[in-house]
């Protein structure tokens, strides 16, 4: 058989298969060609519904939730951080991992590698943009820092962002201050923050002549509050300052595009809220100012205008990379507008809850111009870090003690495969803390 051209993507894994000329290993992977993950995805596109309305059907969800792998002796509630990822996509993984593995300096490089490309299409439609805008990488701290340290900065030059910032995006910031005698600027904005205008204001106020770059969070790690990015980024083009748009918790979070931030610098983790594997990311670069945005690891010359110059990190798997497919598939299965809708029902079932004992103090509001699956809350007289400790070894319930100068309380972020009864027992659970105390 003739063997097609290395630079020509298989069309199907089986002929990609027989390509190799491993018929056995054709025959037994076979049942992966329509995988039940991908079949639950289509299922649910084809149900029919409005968001508020299919954000209240157990139905649809049930079905959503038997495409996650996961272990329900636990209710995590902490997908902020990272998310399971559903079966199809988990099962891409370990396919691409195995194809990778048959020959990699050939199956991986040569074959596996140029799929990448569909990938780079579909999360470019997915943000608005084009895919020549569009880079993959490892996480949103790697996109980030692309912007970051990508920048030419002189001593005395101002990096402005909020207190309430990512550590990581600060320790950025912090090293420039260190290495080239930048001045790092903050400022504080409220929590929780409802007037657009008063934060947009707040950053207006600190851009002196020396402003060089803004960092500002689409949704901020602490509280799941969501900033007005794209009234932020209009001020500050005015005064000529680029903005870095931290997208960790937005992307596939709720629906938005590219032309709704109107912004040039976009990073996002795609292993949060899209639920791609463990070290996947995407960076987003407007073209035209893909060239003056130096690269963390230099890449070969003649690549200066090319996105892909910020994938050049050496040696790396295909396969998380190309699993991102799988979760695309599912991500549209659910439909964003239903998918960011029943992750406020849940959000709004334990802290409307929650929020009516005197103690509790919601830092996030329910606004849903300002927040969306993510919520944080405070006890009065109850240290976060033992409420947590006790949901978790008394409960089984997983999660996040923020612990800020600003902001100090428990983040709860569930997911769609959480079910309501879970969100019961830890309202439950947090409620007997209020009548009874922690226990000794």
């Amino acid at each position: 058989m003739k063997r097609p051209s290395a630079e020509i993507a298989v069309p199907t894994r089986r002929a990609f298969l027989a390509h190799l000329h491993y018929p056995v290993l054709a025959a037994a992977v076979g049942p992966w060609l329509v995988p039940r993950a991908a079949a639950i995805a289509r299922e649910l596109a084809a149900t029919p519904g409005d968001p508020d309305t299919i954000a209240r059907d157990e139905a649809f969800w049930s079905h959503a939730q038997q495409a996650f792998p996961v272990d329900r002796s636990i209710v995590n509630l902490n997908n902020g951080g990272v998310s399971p990822c559903p079966r199809g996509a988990a099962e891409a993984f370990k396919r691409y991992f195995d194809i990778s593995n048959l020959a990699p300096a050939h199956t991986m490089w040569k074959i596996l590698e140029p799929q990448k490309e569909t990938v780079r299409a579909r999360l470019a439609r997915l943000l608005g943009c084009e895919a020549e805008e569009v880079a993959i990488t490892r996480n949103a701290s790697e996109g980030l820092h692309i912007c970051q340290l990508g920048f030419d900065v002189r001593r005395g030059d101002e990096l402005l962002t909020t207190t309430q910032d990512y550590p990581r995006m600060v320790q950025a910031w912090r090293q420039r201050e260190r290495r080239e005698g930048a001045v790092l600027r903050t400022i504080q904005i409220p929590v929780p923050a409802e007037d657009p205008a008063e934060v947009v204001r707040r950053f207006e106020e600190a851009i002196t002549p020396r402003t060089r770059t803004i960092l500002a969070s689409h949704v901020i790690n602490l509280t799941g509050q969501i900033l007005p990015v794209r009234e932020i980024v209009q001020m500050a083009r005015r005064h000529g300052i680029p903005v870095i748009v931290d997208g960790a918790h937005s992307f596939a979070h709720f629906p938005f595009t590219r032309d709704d931030l109107d912004c040039e610098y976009f990073a996002t983790s795609l292993h949060k809220w899209l639920f791609a594997p463990v070290g996947t990311g995407m960076l987003y670069v407007r073209r035209e100012k893909i060239r003056d945005l130096w690269a963390l690891m230099p890449p070969p010359e003649g690549m200066e205008e090319d996105i892909r110059k910020f994938e050049e990190i050496g040696t790396h798997p295909a396969a998380p990379a190309l699993a991102i497919a799988d979760a695309l598939t599912f991500h549209e299965g659910l439909g964003a507008e239903r998918k960011a809708a029943r992750l406020r029902y849940l959000r709004d079932l334990w802290a409307r809850r929650l929020r009516e004992h005197d103690r509790v103090r919601l830092l996030t509001s329910l606004d849903p111009r300002f927040s969306c699956g993510i919520a944080t809350f405070h006890i009065e007289g109850v240290d976060e870090v033992a409420l947590v400790e006790h949901l978790w070894h008394r409960h089984r319930i997983l999660t996040t003690a923020i612990q800020h100068e600003e902001v100090r309380g428990v983040r709860v972020s569930p997911s769609v495969y959480t079910t309501p009864e879970e969100l019961d027992r830890f309202s439950e659970a947090v409620t007997a803390v209020l009548r009874d105390g922690l226990p000794a």
